[in-house]
């Protein structure tokens, strides 16, 4: 007997190399094949090649792969290397694997049902890949499975009601494909589940109340879905949540006092739902609050005073709602403020007298509500204000002077409010200014001769104030400016004749002011011009030739001022040209003598009349016409058939008895008022 059981253990010992010999090579076979079923265009498993197993265990040394001190496959890691293809069966081979990273490849294949007998793994990463169809069941063969991620990827169907079994799970992200169907019950079962990643997908129905449950969530991500109701109030029992995103998830109703038990909570992000009510006082409670974004819902009443106890809020984002009452004072106690949004509501009141002075202030933007008082001098104390946006309020007084000293703006956006009082020297010399839109508001004085000099500025909009005396000889050469609007204010004196450095300009709208010179023929030289508009002015003299040859140039209106002489012919090329208005300008009287004194040279006021020959030559581009009227043209043949209105309307010469109108087949024709026909 002990002969025998001496003889079983020698067969044993004598056996246990063979075994792991045939382990060993059957992973290798398992990897080859695995290879053959890839398309590896950047050759990144080159080094997988088919030899002998030998001592030193090569495979466990090949690209992406990690053994055991056994030499059992523990990791296989192929991510991003630009494969696609399909990932073979054979898989399944690798006992002992723990970690399987396919990330970010282009894997299009259905993620295959194999995989669940991985008994052994812990960390399955299929992520930013393009896999499709059902994701399959994990169950109790993944029962050591901690970290699950196949987010951005194109799968559908419900989520499997068997996750809820993986008690072992930590990780869920399923973010971003096209799964449906509601957030199955059985998740509540998660109880070691720490990040909840449902974003991105087709899923409906109520969130169950039982993810109330898992109290060891850190971070739920499940916006941007279908869902219906509320958040349940047993959200408030999880108390270790820090991050919470439920944008644009459908949700509506009211938002639950209970959240306000979330003291660890650093990120809410609700925004673009339909909350409505008001917003709850205990959110004063979520001390730990960096990122509070409510944006885009129906939320009504105050905005809680309590709000400045988030001392360590650097976002605070409530635009978009139907909020009203002040803005509380105690904004301006948060020091690490950087970004406050509170534009589109019905606030009204002042902004705190303090807000930005202790705090790093970046972007503030309170436009379009009904907030009145002064502009505080604080916004920029520490100079890190790059956006201020007020526009479409009842702001007044001066603009600060603080502001034109302010290196780091970018954007200041004031317009249509009632302030007062002159443009503070300096906005000219900050390095970092793109947009300065004053507009609409009673400002006097003049432009600052400083404006002139600055390199940054792409947008100046001045218009509907009361600014008088000159623009700044070089203004219109800032380097980067695209458009440059000061209408409707009582500038005077002459157009600066500096077009020459002018790359970016598109729009110059110089229209109702004062001023009388002739149209300097320099502006030609702006290439970009989209839109001039000098209208309602006291300009003389006649239209530089040079102008119908600007090749953007759409919109041109020199209406109601003093302008002579003949429309140049060569306007009948113009190449974008599609609205022209010339009306009101000076009369040029049409006596039967001259008449025929006309038509027996040039026959400006011939007997097919004047204007009917110049807007010929403009019909391949020319789509408006209004009110042409009070300078000649030249002869040209009269094809107009992509015209859609011609108004003749105060048009003060004289006509033949024949007007010839070829091809007009889309428009309309508004004549004269009275036609004198000979």
């Amino acid at each position: 007997m002990q002969l025998k059981t001496q003889f079983f253990f020698f067969c044993c010992i004598c056996s246990f190399p063979y075994s792991f010999y045939a382990a060993e090579n059957n992973e290798v076979s398992a990897l080859l094949a695995i290879k053959v079923g890839l398309i590896d265009p950047l050759n990144s498993l080159h080094d997988w090649k088919d030899a002998d197993v030998d001592p030193d265990r090569a495979h466990c040394n090949w690209t992406g792969v990690k053994c055991s001190s056994a030499g059992a496959v523990e990791r296989l890691d192929i991510s991003r290397m630009n494969l696609s293809g399909s990932v073979s069966n054979m898989i399944q081979s690798l006992k002992s694997l723990t970690f399987l990273n396919l990330c970010c490849n282009g894997f299009e294949s259905s993620l295959l049902k194999n995989i669940t007998n991985l008994a052994s793994l812990k960390s399955l990463d299929v992520s930013q890949n393009f896999f499709t169809g059902e994701f399959p069941g994990l169950g109790k063969a993944a029962s050591e499975l901690v970290t699950l991620n196949a987010s951005s990827n194109n799968f559908s169907g419900f989520l499997p009601e068997d996750l809820g079994n993986i008690s072992s799970l930590e990780i869920l992200d399923l973010r971003g494909s096209y799964f449906e169907g509601s957030i199955p019950k059985s998740f509540s079962n998660l109880s070691k589940l720490k990040f909840l990643g449902l974003f991105g997908n087709n899923l409906t129905g109520k969130i169950p109340v039982e993810i109330g449950k898992l109290s060891s969530l850190e971070s739920m991500i499940i916006g941007y879905n279908e869902f219906e109701g509320g958040i349940p109030k047993e959200f408030g029992n999880l108390t270790k949540l820090e991050y919470l995103d439920l944008a644009e998830g459908n949700f509506g109703g009211e938002i639950p006092d209970e959240l306000g038990k979330l003291k660890l909570l650093n990120t809410v992000f609700l925004y673009k739902n339909s909350f409505e009510g008001k917003i709850p006082p205990t959110i004063g409670n979520m001390t730990s609050l960096v990122l509070l974004d409510l944006s885009d819902n129906m939320l009504s009443g105050n905005i809680p005073a309590e709000i400045s106890q988030l001392k360590n809020l650097q976002l605070l984002n409530f635009m978009r709602n139907k909020l009203s009452g002040p803005v509380p004072a105690g904004l301006g106690d948060l020091h690490q403020l950087e970004v406050l949004e509170l534009w589109n509501n019905s606030l009204s009141g002042p902004l705190p007298s303090d807000l930005g002075k202790n705090s790093s202030l970046q972007w503030l933007d309170v436009s379009s509500s009904s907030l009145s008082g002064e502009i505080p001098e604080t916004l920029c104390t520490n100079g890190n204000l790059t956006k201020l946006i007020l526009f479409n309020n009842a702001f007044k007084g001066p603009i600060p002077t603080s502001l034109s000293k302010c290196p780091s703006l970018v954007r200041v956006r004031i317009q249509n409010n009632l302030l007062s009082g002159t443009i503070p020297v300096g906005f000219g010399t900050l390095e970092k200014l793109q947009r300065l839109e004053l507009a609409n508001n009673s400002l006097t004085g003049g432009i600052p001769d400083d404006i002139a000099s600055s390199t940054s500025l792409s947008f100046i909009d001045f218009s509907r104030n009361k600014l008088h005396s000159s623009i700044p000889s070089t203004a219109i050469s800032i380097p980067n400016l695209q458009t440059f609007m000061v209408s409707e204010n009582n500038l005077e004196g002459d157009i600066p004749d500096q077009f020459q450095n002018c790359p970016s300009l598109g729009v110059l709208d110089l229209s109702s002011n004062f001023f009388s010179c002739i149209i300097p023929a320099s502006i030609a030289l702006c290439q970009k011009l989209v839109k001039l508009s000098l209208q309602n002015n006291q300009l003389t003299g006649g239209i530089p030739k040079a102008i119908t040859s600007m090749p953007t140039l759409s919109i041109l209106d020199l209406s109601n001022n003093s302008l002579t002489g003949q429309i140049p012919d060569s306007f009948g090329m113009s190449p974008a040209l599609e609205t022209f208005n010339v009306s009101y300008n000076k009369r040029r009287s049409c006596s039967r003598k001259r008449h025929a004194k006309s038509v027996k040279s040039k026959r400006s006021c011939g007997k097919r009349g004047p204007m009917w020959w110049f807007l010929s030559s403009m019909w391949k581009n020319l789509s408006i016409f209004i009110k042409a009227r009070k300078l000649t043209w030249k002869e040209r043949n009269c094809r107009m058939d992509s015209w859609t209105i011609i108004n003749l309307s105060h048009w003060s010469c004289c006509f033949g008895r024949q007007i010839y109108i070829h091809e007009m087949v889309h428009g309309r024709i508004m004549l004269p008022r009275k036609i004198l026909w000979r």
